[in-house]
């Protein structure tokens, strides 16, 4: 019977022990999250080019370069208010980088057509990338020159390239967009004609979509 108690309290301090050690063990460190905002025509369609990339947390439709506070997508929409249609992108730079970002989005836009994007005009529709700091904006004039210097693309890229004022999220409906109204999404998606453009801009490197 001692021998039993001995063992059971032998247990009992080795249980205290591993408690001691996993709460005195540091915490993992929370990873990064860096954020990027694009702007490409339509931000349901932008928004599904980065759902699901690994290293990508999230992707959010709303609004971006404009000046009006906390505009309405009718603001918006008329064009008056000087913000375009963007997505922000929430990532974490340790699992992909800003220029990975950069290629993606040039591989899902017509950077060639100023204050439109395939049936979508106005300057709410503009292409744009909106820098944080600057390194990003280092990095987004290198991926400009490097698809000049390519001779990929047949004519002169007007995708603007600024500071990033506040970024304004849509409203609800229209995240997810492409899950919440599939038929409407794809309806539209190819009746605009994005993807037939993104080919012809892009070939094989064109960005596939739900």
């Amino acid at each position: 019977m001692h021998w039993s108690l001995g063992r059971r309290t032998a247990g009992r301090v080795l249980l205290l022990s591993g408690l001691a050690t996993a709460l005195l063990a540091p915490a993992a460190a929370p990873a990064e999250i860096a954020t990027a905002v694009f702007a490409g025509g339509c931000f349901w369609c932008l928004e599904t080019a980065f759902e699901g990339v690994p290293g990508v947390s999230a992707a959010v439709s709303g609004y971006c370069g404009g000046k009006v506070d906390n505009p309405s997508y009718e603001q918006v929409s008329s064009g008056r208010t000087g913000h375009a249609e963007s997505v922000q992108v929430s990532f974490d730079p340790a699992q992909i980088s800003y220029e990975k970002l950069l290629d993606i989005f040039w591989h899902n836009i017509d950077p060639l057509t100023p204050d439109a994007q395939f049936c979508d005009h106005g300057t709410q529709y503009r292409s744009a990338i909106f820098y944080a700091n600057e390194a990003q904006k280092t990095a987004a004039l290198a991926s400009r020159a490097a698809i000049e210097k390519s001779g990929r693309l047949h004519g002169a890229i007007v995708t603007q390239i600024v500071t990033a004022g506040p970024f304004y999220a849509a409203e609800d409906y229209h995240q997810d967009f492409y899950k919440k109204n599939p038929l409407r999404y794809k309806l539209y998606r190819s009746g605009c004609g994005r993807d037939a453009r993104l080919k012809e801009l892009w070939g094989k490197d064109a960005g596939s979509h739900p």
